[in-house]
């Protein structure tokens, strides 16, 4: 076959979604020119970069999942226009403050509730008259994109199959809650996620100093990695991570608050900053999330605090008692046990913690993928977390309960127990087993 022959199918997809793209731009309100071309050329080269470091080789394989990353893409396209309360009370008038006080020189002042990170995107979107949300979402987009490889690459450099790695590649990007949060809502998980799990993965190839990078940003973007942080506990157990390494976690977390420090706000407003913002998350116990707090006895609770409080409790139980079971089997501590150990530890900790949102069990959408991914039979567990996440954005879009939040948390206990199960069996085996 001719290099013409090998080149041809992948350059006329890219340049269908290049067309597909320019013209659905077309259709956004204040998307002018030059904004469209940006677009159109950013979501092309981001696509072709997914594949290109997905590692997956096979050439149909490559083109089958290109085709239906296009398609996944441009349908993103289409929802970028809606707005949200979230964009019109908080993230469009923060981009306006920016624009405002100085743009990236805004970074001293206290403008929004989000970290760092984050707040210089909207810094730097404020730079431009472009309405800000296409640019929002274009960048939970591109980070859609690094979860969907980071992903495919978990599940390759476990299984070896390029088969399950693709499988995993197209449909995180087809997931119903990942499309919701990126193209409809504009939300930013995709982001800390994102980077927190490929800050896992880097450690499961035995790149551990810059899976702690990784891991570093993503906890400055956002406060929830905490619920994967406690996983890196087995990786130190089984010598894919060292001790050496634990310093670049902070260090890559002060690198990307820096720029506020750099703009003149005070170092320790900057480092402290999930410290002092812990008053902000309000007195709800459950915010539309499937947590325990959906429960009836907890929904409504005659003692708040002393709800709160079990509910802390029951989740530094769980930290405890993983840390102790890897510690005491710490020589059968495996790749496929981290992964299901990250699924258990991510799903367990925010249904027993109070004052969670519906968004905060992103990390649990994506890894049931990643598990259904490796152990087919486990794909009901897909279903069960979608189920349970979408109950609640359905609550945030539509201002009402489709079911009550209790069958969202039913649906989470046998994820739960699914993946303390198969922990286990990887610990406690006596050979290698076959799925």
């Amino acid at each position: 076959m001719s290099r013409f022959s090998r080149l041809l199918p992948g350059t006329l997809i890219a340049l269908c979604m290049l067309a597909g793209a320019w013209l659905l731009c077309g259709k956004l309100p204040g998307a002018v020119l030059p904004l469209r071309l940006a677009i159109a050329l950013a979501l092309t080269l981001e696509a072709a970069a997914a594949l290109r470091l997905s590692g997956i080789k096979k050439r149909t394989l490559l083109l089958t999942a290109g085709a239906l990353m296009a398609a996944l893409l441009l349908l993103r396209l289409v929802w970028f226009g809606v707005e949200t309360s979230d964009y019109t009370d908080f993230l469009r008038p923060w981009t306006a403050k920016f624009r405002k006080y100085g743009n990236l020189a805004a970074l001293s002042r206290d403008i929004g509730n989000y970290n760092v990170p984050y707040l210089v995107f909207l810094a730097l979107f404020s730079y431009w008259d472009f309405p800000e949300l296409y640019l929002i979402k274009l960048t939970s987009t591109l980070f859609d994109l690094v979860l969907a490889v980071t992903l495919c690459r978990i599940v390759l450099h476990i299984t070896a199959s390029e088969v399950r790695a693709c499988f995993a590649l197209v449909i995180a990007l087809a997931l119903p809650t990942a499309f919701l949060n990126t193209a409809v809502w504009g939300q930013c998980d995709s982001i800390y996620v994102s980077l927190a799990l490929l800050g896992l993965y880097l450690c499961l190839a035995d790149k551990a100093w810059a899976g702690m990078i990784a891991l570093g940003f993503s906890f400055a973007f956002k406060l929830q990695a905490v619920f994967l942080i406690p996983v890196f506990f087995a990786c130190l157990l089984s010598g894919k991570l060292k001790l050496q390494h634990l310093p670049l976690f902070p260090a890559a977390y002060l690198l990307a608050v820096s720029p506020a420090i750099i703009a003149g706000k005070p170092f320790k407003d900057v480092v402290l900053f999930y410290i002092s913002s812990a008053s902000t998350v309000g007195d709800g116990l459950n915010y539309n999330s499937p947590s325990m707090y959906a429960l009836p006895p907890f929904w409504n609770p005659t003692d708040p605090e002393a709800a709160a409080r079990l509910g802390l409790i029951l989740a530094a139980a769980l930290c405890v008692l993983f840390a102790l079971v890897f510690l005491l089997r710490w020589k059968k501590i495996d790749d496929r046990s981290i992964l299901f150990a990250a699924l258990l530890l991510t799903c367990g900790i925010p249904l027993f913690l109070p004052h969670m949102h519906e968004r905060y069990f992103y990390f649990v959408d994506v890894l049931t993928l990643a598990a259904a991914s490796v152990i087919p039979w486990t794909a009901p567990l897909v279903l069960c977390s979608q189920f349970a996440s979408l109950l609640g954005y359905h609550a945030y879009f539509y201002l009402r309960y489709y079911l009550p939040m209790k069958y969202g948390f039913l649906a989470l206990v046998p994820v739960m127990v699914c993946a303390a199960a198969l922990c286990c069996t990887r610990l406690w085996r006596k050979e290698e087993l076959r799925e």
